[in-house]
């Protein structure tokens, strides 16, 4: 039995500890520009774009190190304080980017430093959300386990809508100089006292019931933590190649949208709408997100989470081209539509995913091999869109390239998600069956 206040709370956590992290990426990638013109003054602005992207992107490529590491560990410690750690890291991480000093002040050490602060902050990234998932997948009952994972992606879109806002009104508020001297360094401040809310709600958490139900026969949790790492990737790679594939397509389509399209809009198009205004559309695209989120995660506690997402991947690769043809024409109304079409199709793979991807793997090996691979396909294929999508449109000035990747995406997870066992309304693997507690439910009510 899973008490109703409990499950609340673990998913409060979570998904509050997801609102920091990705208020933190969504504030670098917001303000790229600015970032490149702080600590590459001396390139032109394509080389400080790539320059700004790549250290964007470096934080992707120690990802996989932080789930090799936080992920098994979480299988031998407990969720709770792995969680509990990633939170302070990546507070720390871009706590420290608010305080570096710009190129002009210390010189070639200023990028070096940035660089330092985004590989903390992708280390404890890499624990951070397959930890979350499975906290709140082993949290869930089986019958809600769409509609309550789907509420860490709520968090999602929450960080990155404040972290459009905060960089829009000071875009608006400041003058060009007055952001390039300090202001630029208020959200990344900002972030700390985020953290230590998000550290707070974890710290009271108790351990989920999975992994506590694992743990009671001591013999079996030293015999597991010895061989983990051999086990997952010797008896687990097939389910690791199928998480791949749908993080691939979940994490191209999220980062093409949120990452890349308000550097498409503001350096690749022509200059049609303005920066506020692009804040602007962005940030409406993403509340009409937040509010079907949630309704698309119970529905697919209804319906299955195989026909939702295929149904996200024929969109990809069937609407692609018309969303990236209606942000060319450049006008208030076709910018929105387009944006609004990717993020209706991004929004089924965020309300889906995090109770698909934990039930690939078993409790014993759950949150390192979900570590593992989910990290690894975002360092390859998430991370680096925007840093790939800047050098193939000016290495060939074919434009549509978003759309030719978002329709492969599309493609490739549509074939991982087929061979993919349906998993709503079942026990996780290696898990007894999760039923919500109706007798104290009711007698709340």
């Amino acid at each position: 039995m899973v008490a109703p206040a409990l499950v609340k709370r673990a998913v409060t956590a979570a998904a509050v500890g997801n609102v920091t992290e990705w208020f933190d990426f969504g504030v670098f990638a917001y303000m790229a520009t600015t970032i490149g013109k702080v600590f590459y003054p001396e390139s032109s602005p394509t080389a400080q774009l790539l320059a700004t992207f790549g250290t964007f992107a470096a934080a992707f490529l120690v990802r996989p190190l932080g789930g090799m590491f936080f992920g098994p560990l979480g299988d031998r410690i407990g969720r709770t304080r792995v969680l509990a750690t990633t939170m302070i890291l990546m507070a720390v991480g871009t706590f420290c980017i608010g305080i570096i000093p710009s190129y002009a002040t210390i010189g070639v050490a200023a990028p070096m430093l940035l660089l330092l602060a985004r590989l903390v902050q992708g280390f404890s990234t890499g624990g951070e959300y397959g930890g979350a998932m499975t906290f709140i997948a082993e949290y869930a009952p089986d019958r809600r386990r769409g509609f309550l994972g789907s509420w860490l992606e709520f968090g999602t879109l929450v960080g990155y809508i404040l972290g459009a806002l905060v960089v829009m009104v000071l875009s608006a508020a400041l003058s060009h100089d007055d952001l390039l001297s300090w202001g630029w360094r208020i959200p990344f401040l900002v972030s700390g006292p985020l953290g230590i809310v998000g550290l707070y709600l974890r710290m009271k958490l108790e351990e989920t019931p999975a992994f506590a139900k694992l743990v009671e026969d001591a013999d079996q949790k030293e015999q597991h933590a010895k061989k983990a790492i051999r086990t997952i990737f010797v008896q687990h790679w097939p389910a690791m190649l199928k998480c791949g594939g749908l993080v691939l397509v979940f994490n191209v389509t999220n980062y093409m949208l949120t990452s890349y399209m308000p550097t498409y809009l503001s350096d690749v198009l022509p200059p049609s709408i303005g920066e506020t205004e692009s804040y602007l559309l962005q940030i409406a695209v993403m509340v009409i997100m937040l509010v079907v989120i949630t309704s698309i995660g119970r529905y697919s506690d209804r319906v299955g989470r195989k026909p939702v997402i295929l149904s996200g991947c024929i969109a990809l690769v069937v609407l692609s081209v018309p969303s990236v043809l209606l942000i060319q024409h450049n006008t208030t109304g076709t910018v929105f539509t387009g944006l609004l079409i990717m993020g209706l199709m991004l929004v089924v793979f965020s309300a889906t995913m995090p109770s698909t991807l934990p039930a690939l793997f078993p409790t014993g090996v759950r949150q390192g091999a979900l570590s593992i691979s989910f990290n690894t396909s975002v360092s390859l294929f998430g991370g680096t869109v925007a840093s790939v999508m800047t050098a193939l449109i000016a290495t060939t000035g074919d434009v549509m390239w978003p759309a030719w990747y978002l329709m492969g995406a599309g493609a490739i997870g549509a074939i991982s998600m087929w061979f993919t066992k349906e998993s709503a309304n079942e026990p996780l693997p290696g898990s007894p069956a999760a039923v919500e507690d109706q007798t104290e439910k009711s007698g709340r009510s």
